[in-house]
């Protein structure tokens, strides 16, 4: 690709080509806009290059050697990269007279390239820091055969269609603005039903599971945030502080500091822990706009938080517990898959090799005794401790983190909490931090590509469309539409003057499980004919027969 972009955009300056999980980019600098419709253009070139059977030459050379060349060559952009290496030696590529810097290894010739596809053109700052220059990224997927490829292209039809973006605002779920700032979510009555709905089950299930639900601040003093440490590891996600009446304070990036605070209100004995803290806690943290996408990657959003204050011979009972918690929370949202990682020490950390070891080893007895199955992710724990990772797959089998539980020997420890002991000794207990569906925003974005926007009756923002055939109905609908509101069913009607086709249509595009037609045979029998969203009919029912079957359905949660 990169060779039959030099042919036709001779000007074009070559950044970096990574292989990525579904195919391939590269990054380039030049002149001309490259745009969606040069795709097919570039495509051609290439098929071109490939009928040729050019073999891939790999050559080694000095770094001088290579920065010499590149730069004979008019590539910046590799000679930068050269500039920074530590090897002294380095290897190229090169196929008909084009050469590239890269480790390999390569196929034989282009001829055994056998089914390509160019996808799309996108923006990317070089080095991904916005203080660079914005490059031309151009996407590609590469398969052994045109079958393979094919399925590969309907599968990303189909996340297309699952998009969230597309969906939230083809469904009236949620915007984002430039008045109100990129990354910042504005949830409309519609989303905010579903988020209200996923809030109080939440909150339910946290009541009978013994957390106690509190709520803190946004902001704290800058020195509360030196304490724990987030200000020394996680700088470059904060805002910058604002100063009031002379004092420094910062806009929270995490919950924990505070539900540390409301630890230390009062003095605390071991016959009170654990102690199980929860909130759902809106933080704001810095994302560079590049990487900001949808829901997925916001700057603004709320955790559904819970710390856990308990002692050294408590932890695994209660990692078991959290793990327990979290399978059932992602289950009722229908997420039966999932791929589970153990995160260990990364390179930067802090607290003793002991406190690792002990929380490293207390979560993975949990795993081993809830008989799961789980990968060692080295290095990928956070700076405070080790972590459980749960990456659910949604109905196309794709990952997403949502759960995590962090064992944390570190923040007790900076922020001098304590219980009284069996013996009226202060003891340091152990903090576990665990969050199960991570954010609202990034789960809810997960849920619409999941269920592709039809969401099940208990948490559709609308669950049933009264849809009249004629004006004379209307009066019958409304006393319907009261009946289902005073029951707590969330109820549309649509009274409008139009055929009852295209009311039909209507509801089905906007996925609304039931539709309740009626006309002139219910209202002489006091019934209604429901029809679910599938165009599946269900039949004449009484009203009071309705009322239940919505409130069993909805009980089920499925």
């Amino acid at each position: 690709m990169a060779h039959a972009i030099k042919e036709i955009f001779p000007d074009a300056c070559l950044a970096i080509g990574p292989a990525i999980a579904d195919g391939f980019y590269y990054d380039l600098d030049c002149t001309q806009s490259i745009t969606q419709e040069d795709l097919p253009r570039i495509e051609k070139k290439m098929k071109e290059i490939i009928q040729q059977k050019r073999p891939f030459v790999r050559k080694e050379m000095s770094r001088e050697e290579a920065i010499e060349l590149f730069t004979r060559l008019g590539e910046p952009y590799k000679v930068e990269l050269l500039n920074e290496m530590q090897d002294e030696t380095v290897t190229v590529y090169e196929e008909g007279g084009f050469v590239d810097l890269c480790r390999g290894p390569h196929l034989e010739s282009t001829g055994k390239v056998k089914a390509f596809k160019l996808l799309s053109v996108a923006g990317a700052y070089w080095r991904g820091s916005e203080k660079n220059k914005m490059l031309q990224r151009i996407y590609g997927t590469a398969f052994p055969t045109k079958e393979e490829l094919k399925k590969h292209l309907d599968f990303l039809e189909e996340v297309k269609k699952r998009d969230h973006r597309r969906l939230g605002r083809e469904l009236d779920l949620f915007s984002m603005t430039d008045d109100v700032g990129a990354g910042l979510v504005l949830w409309h009555p519609r989303g905010a039903a579903i988020r209200r709905v996923i809030e109080n089950f939440w909150l339910d299930e946290h009541h009978r599971a013994g957390y106690q639900i509190l709520y803190t601040p946004h902001m704290a003093k800058l020195d509360l945030w030196k304490k724990t440490g987030h200000l020394d590891f996680y700088r470059d996600n904060m805002y910058s502080p604002m100063e009031i009446e002379g004092l420094e304070y910062e806009i929270k990036p995490m919950n924990c500091p505070f539900h540390v605070s409301i630890y230390k209100s009062h003095l605390r004995s071991y016959r009170e822990l654990p102690l199980r803290y929860a909130e759902l806690g809106t933080v704001y943290r810095y994302e560079r706009s590049g990487v900001l996408h949808g829901l997925l990657r916001v700057r603004g959003f709320t955790q559904d938080d819970a710390h856990i204050f308990c002692r050294e011979d408590q932890i695994e009972e209660e990692v078991l517990r959290v793990l327990e918690f979290t399978l059932f929370i992602l289950s009722t949202f229908g997420f039966e898959d999932y791929d589970i990682y153990l995160s260990t020490r990364p390179e930067k950390y802090v607290g003793t090799d002991e406190g690792w070891k002990k929380a490293t080893g207390a979560l993975e007895q949990a795993l081993r005794e809830k008989g799961l199955t789980y990968e060692v992710d080295p290095g990928e724990g956070v700076f405070y401790g080790p972590k459980i990772d749960i990456k659910v797959r949604d109905s196309l089998g794709r990952k997403w983190q949502c759960s995590t539980i962090q064992v944390d020997f570190n923040i007790p420890e900076r922020l001098d909490i304590s219980y009284r002991g069996t013996d009226s000794s202060d003891c340091r207990p152990i903090m576990i931090h665990r969050a199960l569906m991570g954010s609202l925003e990034r789960f809810f974005g997960v849920l619409i590509e999941h269920y592709a926007g039809a969401f099940p009756l208990w948490l559709a923002p609308v669950q049933i469309t009264l849809l009249t055939i004629a004006e004379r109905h209307g009066e019958y609908a409304r006393q319907l539409m009261e009946s289902l509101v005073r029951e707590g069913i969330r109820a549309e009607a649509d009274y409008e003057n139009e055929k009852i086709g295209y009311k039909i249509r209507k509801a089905t595009v906007s996925k609304t499980p039931y539709m309740c037609i009626i006309g002139d045979k219910e209202m002489e029998n006091n019934t209604v004919t429901i029809r679910k969203r599938n165009g599946d009919t269900l039949g004449e029912m009484s009203q009071s027969g309705l009322m239940d079957f919505l409130r069993d359905e909805i009980a089920k949660r499925r």
